[in-house]
Formats: structure tokens, C-alpha cells, sequence
């Protein structure tokens, strides 16, 4: 083989194992990639199916219902619920009427939270879920306004 074609084989079977191991990476990237969907967003169906996924917002006032270490309890970004079923131990903050993301799968319309996360502070939401609940509370303003003028 002519030094030539050598340097060709060479730089060819470089390309092709750069060429696999980037495949292998965008495709783990793409596997362990986790969206945020908010209650509203869940209810109009934009949530994926048989995937694991966060849910935002606020713990629903008097839903928590507590057996042994399964807990379930209710999300809401003030426009629309979700179920959420947990079996663990809660974060110390979890609290009724306070932020929580859970990440989990949807199963016939419960969300089954394999992990919870509970504000650490008074000041911390996260960004998606500050925006869901402004998103949810501008809704109800126009449905109330639309409901006072008899539109």
C-alpha cells in the first residue's frame, strides 16, 4: 500500500470512530433529557406518554394524604390539578401551598414521582414554573373578565 492511501485509511477510520462516538453521545444526551411540563400543559395533553418528565407548581391546599412512606398529593399551577403519587421520603419543605417539582411518568392520569424537589427558600421557584403559574393566573383573569362583561 502506497503511503498515499495510507494517510486516506488513516484519516477515514479517525472520522469514523469521531463519527460513532458522537452518535453515542447525542443519542445518551437525548435519552437523558428531561422536560418540565406545568398541571396546564399536562391536562391539554402536551405532556409525553411512557416518558419521564418534571411537573411543576404548587402543592394543593389539603391534599396531602399520607400512608406509611406513599404519599399522594395534589399540583397545581392554580388553573388546572395533577395527581401525584410518591412512595419515599418527602424533602424536610414540602409543604401544602409551596412550590414542587416532581419527576416521574403519567399513568392513567396519575403522576407516578420517583423523585420530589420542595423549594429551598422563600424566594426560589423555578423559572418554568414561575412562568406556568403566571401563564394560569392570566387565564383566570380573562375567563373572570369575560364572565363579569357576559361574554
Amino acid at each position: 500500500m502506497k503511503p498515499r492511501h495510507k494517510r486516506i485509511a488513516i484519516a477515514a477510520g479517525i472520522l469514523t470512530v469521531v463519527g460513532a462516538a458522537a452518535t453515542l453521545v447525542l443519542s445518551a444526551f437525548q435519552s437523558n433529557l428531561v422536560f418540565f411540563y406545568s398541571p396546564s400543559q399536562i391536562a391539554s395533553n402536551e405532556a409525553p406518554v411512557n416518558r419521564t418528565f418534571r411537573l411543576g407548581g404548587l402543592v394543593a391546599a389539603g391534599s396531602v394524604q399520607r400512608e406509611g412512606v406513599r404519599v399522594r398529593f395534589v399540583v397545581t399551577d392554580t388553573a388546572k390539578t395533577v395527581p401525584v403519587q410518591f412512595e419515599g421520603i418527602l424533602p424536610d419543605l414540602f409543604k401544602e401551598g409551596k412550590g414542587v417539582v416532581a419527576q416521574g411518568k403519567l399513568q392513567g392520569g396519575v403522576f407516578v414521582a420517583k423523585e420530589v424537589l420542595a423549594k429551598h427558600d422563600e424566594n426560589y421557584m423555578p423559572p418554568e414554573a414561575a412562568q406556568a403559574l403566571k401563564n394560569a393566573a392570566q387565564s383566570n383573569e380573562k375567563t373572570a373578565a369575560s364572565l363579569v362583561n357576559g361574554k
